[in-house]
């Protein structure tokens, strides 16, 4: 009996007696020859090792989402995109949708108008804030992190989403705060 141990069709055979001479590799291969091989017998050139991966991560079942209730997107991506039952929201800035303008120079109000127009595309999307399970916060200064966990944690019921916080050189028109989410449908 033979496997083949890389994915193409003409790579060489490794019998399983040279494999039993170092155990070592044997596990290290095995694994290789489990995953990515049918047990049955060698590769065809044309078999897909890790079919069932690639088919769940389809771009068939990616969609946009798109909401007048939120500010458009600034650039060539989408307010959030729907794909394999989760939410990838891009980051949000705390703009008045109908003016496109921010709603002030205040980074509380900026934030509160931010987790607005992310439950508007959250909703757009078929879920809600108690769906979200990250975030990531972009801040102008992270000097303001207390005042924007205390607006933060009105949104976020408990548990509350795993969360990165991060200080950024600069921000889209010079905001004061940027959020991005995925949400589990």
């Amino acid at each position: 009996m033979a496997w083949s141990v890389t994915g193409s069709g003409n790579a060489p055979a490794v019998g399983l007696r040279a494999l039993r001479a170092s155990a070592p590799i044997v596990a290290g291969l095995c694994c290789v020859s489990v995953v990515g091989l049918a047990a049955r017998g060698p590769r065809r050139a044309s078999s897909k090792p890790f079919a069932s991966i690639s088919a769940s991560l389809s771009t068939e079942k990616k969609e946009a989402v798109e909401t007048k209730h939120a500010p458009a997107a600034l650039g060539p991506y989408s307010q959030a995109v729907k794909a394999n039952n989760l939410v990838f929201v891009s980051g949000v800035l705390g703009l008045i949708p109908e003016t496109g303008k921010f709603v002030s120079d205040n980074v509380e109000e900026q934030t509160e108008q931010v987790l607005k127009n992310m439950g508007e595309i959250l909703k757009a999307s078929g879920a809600s804030y108690s769906f979200v399970v990250k975030t990531t916060i972009m801040l102008a200064d992270l000097g303001d992190f207390k005042k924007v966990n205390e607006v933060y944690a009105k949104y976020f019921p408990h548990p509350a989403p795993a969360r990165s916080t991060y200080q950024v050189a600069a921000l889209p028109l010079n905001a004061k705060i940027e959020i991005e989410c995925i949400a589990a449908l």
